[in-house]
């Protein structure tokens, strides 16, 4: 890791906390990760920025590893890529709650894109976003505090300011 694009991440006159990594990177790998998350990642560690991005196969209804909520704790930065079918993974929002939950007890910032989707989606979960919480709530039908969790995570990052990407916009 560079020292100069470690040090413009890690400096804060509020927090003399060490990180272990600049940025963690949430996302759906099959919308983003051979694209945009690819190119972001890439860019990322070109400017020295030693980011996370998880590269593991992850199994349908397998609960989050503790070595990726761990690398969530360590990580100064979180960028969450909410694309199309963010929601449809249990994965995502287990992450993006822990995000949260980071973002409020330990000082994280958390810088969302919507790419792909409006804003306006995940705000009042439309679209692909209801049609997600609709399954979960049927696979889920004991477990709504779960769910309500989930839906206050989206709340709270759809109300971060941050990027909205369409490849019309290229």
């Amino acid at each position: 890791m560079s020292t100069q694009g470690a040090s413009l991440l890690t400096s804060s006159s509020s927090s003399s906390r060490r990180w272990i990594y600049d940025v963690f990177l949430s996302f759906k790998g099959k919308d983003t990760r051979n694209s945009f998350t690819h190119h972001l990642y890439v860019a990322l560690q070109r400017l020295g920025i030693f980011t996370f991005r998880d590269n593991e196969k992850l199994e349908r209804g397998k609960s989050i590893s503790p070595e990726l909520l761990k690398a969530i704790e360590e990580s100064r930065f979180a960028i969450v890529i909410l694309s199309r079918n963010y929601a449809s993974s249990t994965w995502c929002l287990d992450e993006l709650t822990k995000i949260i939950q980071c973002m409020k007890e330990k000082e994280m910032t958390v810088l969302p894109i919507f790419y792909e989707v409006d804003p306006s989606d995940v705000r009042k979960q439309m679209g692909t976003f209801a049609q997600a919480f609709a399954e979960h709530k049927e696979r889920l039908k004991e477990n709504t505090e779960k769910l309500q969790t989930w839906r206050a995570a989206l709340s709270e990052v759809v109300n971060l300011s941050g990027w909205h990407w369409h490849s019309q916009d290229r």
